[in-house]
């Protein structure tokens, strides 16, 4: 605590946690230990831009008196968080009985031949503290995800493994499948060329045995083309 002859002030610097579009606060303590009744007034090179309450007052003797200085949302930040703004706290011995109304800026003027004590407070913007990052548990660099059987129903670190060869599995399934049409696609063609080479012959067969009997076929080459074409249509639904 310092500094004054009449009140000790703390602290000397106003310390505001510099936020953009934020009311920022920071308290004086004013302390008298004397015996006097002594008057305080606040003042500041920017009033527009703090708010102090109290801004005047009497602090009775050995007593302290809190004064708290709020600095309006700021739209901007200045240049290198620098802050050229200056505060003056003046005080000076009142008789007893004074006041916080009865105050009067002759209470403070050495002209008058008062005692009158005055202390300039410098304003410093400071950052905000950071929240800590977050840590978290169980993510140890190099560690293997783990992973437990439970109740409702999560998927274990074997189920994950043995999945992917089931989904390999099932995949095969399809391509033995499409080898097996594949195969009898490829029979039942070869059947339908059979088929029709040996109808070519039967129709050659028929027109030489036609010129050769005259348009008519004994029962025997009648037998021979029924057997032919059942073995023939059996062939073809194979």
């Amino acid at each position: 605590m310092s500094a004054g002859e009449l009140l000790g002030i703390e602290p000397l610097e106003l310390k505001f946690p510099f936020e953009l579009r934020k009311q920022i606060s920071c308290s004086l303590q004013l302390s008298n230990q004397s015996d006097d009744h002594i008057a305080f007034k606040v003042k500041t090179t920017n009033p527009k831009k703090y708010c102090v309450r109290p801004n005047n007052g009497i602090v009775l003797p050995r007593s302290t008196c809190d004064v708290v200085v709020t600095m309006q949302a700021q739209k901007e930040a200045p240049p290198d968080m620098q802050c050229k703004d200056k505060f003056l706290v003046q005080s000076g011995i009142v008789d007893p009985g004074t006041l916080a109304k009865d105050i009067t800026p002759e209470m403070f003027s050495r002209e008058s031949g008062n005692k009158v004590d005055e202390v300039k407070l410098r304003v410093i913007y400071i950052s905000p503290p950071q929240p800590p990052s977050p840590v978290h548990e169980g993510s140890d660099e190099g560690s293997s995800p783990r992973a437990s059987i439970s109740d409702n129903g999560n998927v274990t670190a074997s189920e994950l493994c043995v999945q992917p060869r089931a989904d390999v599995s099932h995949q095969e399934k399809p391509t033995e499948a499409t080898l097996l049409i594949s195969s009898l696609t490829e029979e039942k063609n070869k059947a339908v060329q059979q088929n029709n080479k040996f109808r070519e012959e039967l129709d050659l067969l028929k027109r030489q045995t036609s010129k050769q009997h005259g348009g008519s076929f004994s029962f025997m080459f009648v037998m021979f083309v029924a057997l032919l074409g059942v073995l023939v249509g059996y062939l073809v639904k194979s």
